[in-house]
């Protein structure tokens, strides 16, 4: 489910898992030990990247509808697992977004430092409330902290889907480029990191992640438990059973 390239220090995980990337448990785990992986055989840095035109469609929600409440507390936990992976990665890491990102694929790359995305016909946003999802505080700030308050108020509440153009004029991606050229930006990025003094760029950009790093640790048990009952409560599963539908009719 995961491509490991290098280009030299700087090491690539794509997440390959047709049609659309849906973040499903084994794909999360399966990146989240990629990244730790990387990590430990000595990464100098992290692109995670998608299939070209699509980076992730998001937790994969008809397979999260077949399961019981230990099932998706287990999901969940999972993913939230690989977004504190992301964020306390020890290296930088970057989000080569190859397509469309809707929901937990534009979350991923919240958590990222760098964000590059494709240019063409493609969406990025947290689109939660549209499918009866509660925004987590933890995810809001971390949109709050790209794109501003006002900002993420318009794209979260509104559960908005933009283009990639106005994703970089509002802030939440750092540049766009041909698709073909997505990863390539990533790599240039992480290799400009990566050529400053060692320490200097560690120490800051740990400094400049202090604040996301403190919302992931202010999670705890009755969080994940809220969660999950949010996500069977009626107003909730009305809404995931209608996207399925959606997107299961021809």
């Amino acid at each position: 489910m995961i491509n490991h390239h290098t280009h030299g220090s700087v090491h690539e995980l794509q997440m390959h898992r047709p049609p659309a990337n849906a973040l499903s448990p084994e794909l999360v785990g399966a990146l989240d030990d990629a990244l730790a992986e990387a990590i430990d055989s000595g990464a100098g840095a992290v692109v995670v990247s998608g299939l070209p035109g699509m980076f992730s469609a998001g937790l994969d929600v008809p397979h999260l509808l077949e399961l019981d409440r230990d099932g998706v507390r287990s999901a969940w936990s999972a993913f939230l697992g690989l977004l504190e992976t992301v964020a306390k990665s020890p290296v930088p890491t970057a989000a080569a977004i190859t397509g469309h990102s809707p929901a937990g694929g534009a979350v991923i790359s919240l958590f990222c430092d760098y964000r590059v995305m494709a240019a063409g016909d493609f969406k990025i946003g947290l689109n939660e409330v549209e499918v009866g999802i509660i925004l987590p505080h933890f995810m809001f700030h971390a949109l709050e902290r790209l794109v501003g308050t006002r900002q993420a108020d318009r794209l979260a509440t509104a559960a908005m889907l933009v283009s990639a153009d106005e994703a970089l004029a509002v802030g939440l991606v750092d540049e766009v480029v041909p698709v073909d050229r997505v990863v390539a930006h990533c790599v240039a990025r992480c290799d400009r990191l990566l050529s400053l003094p060692p320490r200097a760029m560690a120490e800051t950009r740990a400094n400049a992640r202090r604040d996301l790093l403190a919302e992931l640790d202010a999670l705890d048990d009755r969080f994940l438990d809220d969660l999950v009952d949010h996500w069977f409560s009626d107003e909730t599963h009305a809404a995931l059973t209608a996207l399925v539908e959606r997107l299961m009719t021809p």
